[in-house]
């Protein structure tokens, strides 16, 4: 992977952390999501209005078709995360679906789009996954399944993040097949796409109004921050897939999973650190090994 590339990923995944742990704090539903796509439209209309004026006539139904099913699959991930982060702690939802997405995404890129995974890189995603898995609590995932106490709020974040995981790599699919095959613009595929959530969502955020503004009024400050720089993240990776097999750059990204561990699981106090510091380790040595390979 070049070092550009690298740098991109490595960015894009502190940046991503930090958007997850404000919407674990906001703990908010289809109507946060809402807020965020306004919030995402309106903060970059100065640069994807113009892109689009540019790029958009040149469309096809190739390009739209990429659009269309990103924007479902990109809801159908977000409403599914805000679940799961109202269901269980972050540090389970968030290592499962960051860990599940590359690898399947991964396997796919290497099984049907033809692209080569040298040794280096399978040992990199070897070690992204188990970094992973030591990060959601390892083998103490699975004594607090036994746990009366815990089985509930543990097998929410295993079911929620495995599912998020799927849907990641649905969209990494899509996106990146967008942007390396057809060269769409990666800003343009996040903007637009963003346009056609809002559409999606607005039918069944719209129905109760007053419940509408009364969250709107508590949450809007926190749905700006988050459209602000969950794009700048997600259109870095976008980036690197250009320059970058798939295959190498979506397990990369999991070195959000080091961020996540020593800055989300200070701030809302998860416990198991040293396993999962353990993991956020494993997880910088498979990233190492990736850029190698």
């Amino acid at each position: 992977m070049p070092v550009s590339a690298l740098a991109l990923v490595i960015l894009a995944g502190l940046i991503h952390a930090c958007w997850n742990i404000i919407a674990k704090q906001v703990g908010g539903d289809s109507r946060f999501a809402f807020f965020t796509s306004i919030a995402l439209a309106l903060i970059w209309a100065p640069l994807g209005l113009p892109l689009a004026y540019l790029d958009v006539p040149g469309w096809g139904w190739v390009e739209w078709a990429v659009i269309f099913a990103s924007g479902f699959v990109h809801v159908a991930y977000y409403l599914i995360l805000l679940r799961g982060y109202r269901m269980a702690d972050l540090t389970v939802v968030y290592p499962l679906a960051r860990g599940t997405g590359p690898m399947l995404s991964s396997m796919f890129a290497i099984l049907f789009l033809g692209e080569a995974l040298s040794v280096a890189g399978g040992f990199g995603i070897i070690g992204v996954v188990g970094g992973v898995f030591l990060i959601a609590g390892g083998p103490s995932l699975w004594r607090a399944v036994r746990d009366p106490a815990k089985t509930a709020r543990v097998r929410a974040g295993i079911g929620y993040g495995v599912a998020t995981g799927v849907f990641i790599a649905g969209y990494t699919l899509i996106d990146g097949w967008g942007v390396k095959t057809l060269g769409m613009s990666p800003i343009l595929i996040d903007y637009i796409g963003n346009l056609f959530r809002l559409v999606i969502l607005a039918p069944f955020v719209l129905r109760d109004r007053p419940a509408l503004v009364g969250l709107w009024q508590r949450q809007w400050k926190m749905a700006f921050v988050i459209g602000t720089i969950s794009p700048v993240s997600y259109v870095m990776v976008l980036y690197a897939m250009q320059v970058a097999p798939l295959s190498h750059v979506a397990p990369a990204r999991e070195i959000s999973m080091l961020f996540a561990a020593l800055i989300g699981g200070k701030l809302l106090a998860e416990g198991d650190r040293g396993p999962r510091i353990a993991g956020a380790a494993l997880i910088a040595v498979g990233v190492m090994a990736l850029a190698m390979g």
